[in-house]
């Protein structure tokens, strides 16, 4: 069998034009929400393989990110990104879709789920924020590393956010460093910095959704070397979401869809297939 290709293309979400990736079938929607200071194409590896069974898989680029807009006016806050993330999926014309976020992705992932329960058909978390507060001393250190695009200072954060070393490679880290310095970005990074330092707790969704779980099904899962949002805050969403499973993905940190691609969709696809 060949492995479904990606494809990618620009797409207007309001105001805003942003980047879409597509591993295409015929099946349910998948869309993939990626984390602070990344951008759509970190599901590469994951995008084929839910091709591969089935399902219509898509990832976007967040504003301030990637290749979609940048600068001191794009949305910033969970809810706006979330609004965003709506307005993505009516210029796409899907009714309804299967969500899976990581770190600040989750959070939005997990907003829209809440904001628009007919939309959303199942939610998988990985390394998620918004499900317990962070605090004002994580939401500084955050605030302080995204604002930090040195090649230098770019190389210390991915191998910070991956826990297998020789992941990042010489061309990686150029890629990363000429997207995080592209016009605009700086500006998008100071703002989304303010609002993680200052604001964020102030939308955390955990008790939100421990009060959908019998409606929504939901699935965490944690990079078990996760050192951004260590695996210990994946057990306290767990607790507090009773009945939802919580996947701990061996030798990943906080980007097993990346790190550990196999054992990921090991996880990942079951799921999506058993609330198709």
């Amino acid at each position: 069998m060949t492995t479904p290709c990606v494809i990618q293309y620009p797409i207007g979400s309001g105001a805003l034009q942003t980047r879409v990736l597509q591993a295409r079938a015929d099946g349910p929607v998948v869309l993939c929400l990626h984390g602070l200071g990344a951008r759509a194409d970190r599901w590469r590896t994951t995008l084929p393989s839910l091709a591969e069974h089935g399902f219509n898989a898509f990832a976007v680029d967040f504003p301030g990110h990637g290749f979609a807009g940048k600068g001191a006016h794009i949305p910033a806050t969970v809810p706006a990104l979330a609004a965003f993330v709506a307005d993505v999926c009516r210029a796409m014309g899907w009714s309804e879709l299967h969500l899976v976020g990581t770190s600040l992705g989750g959070h939005v992932a997990a907003h829209v789920a809440l904001d628009h329960p007919r939309l959303c058909k199942s939610l998988v978390l990985v390394g998620s924020l918004g499900l317990v507060p962070i605090g004002a001393a994580a939401g500084a250190n955050i605030r302080a590393n995204v604002r930090e695009t040195s090649r230098e200072k770019i190389a210390a954060k991915m191998n910070f956010v991956f826990a297998q070393p020789g992941l990042v490679d010489d061309q990686m880290l150029e890629e990363e460093y000429r997207i995080n310095n592209s016009p605009g970005a700086a500006e998008s990074f100071r703002v989304l910095g303010d609002y993680i330092a200052d604001a964020v707790d102030t939308h955390v969704v955990g008790p939100r959704l421990a009060a959908m779980r019998e409606r929504l099904p939901m699935l965490l899962v944690w990079g078990a070397l996760d050192r951004a949002v260590p695996l210990a805050v994946g057990r306290e969403a767990r607790a507090l979401l009773p009945g939802v499973e919580l996947v701990e993905i061996a030798n990943a940190g906080h980007a097993p869809y990346a790190e550990q691609p196999t054992d990921f969709q090991q996880a990942l696809l079951p799921f999506l297939r058993a609330h198709r």
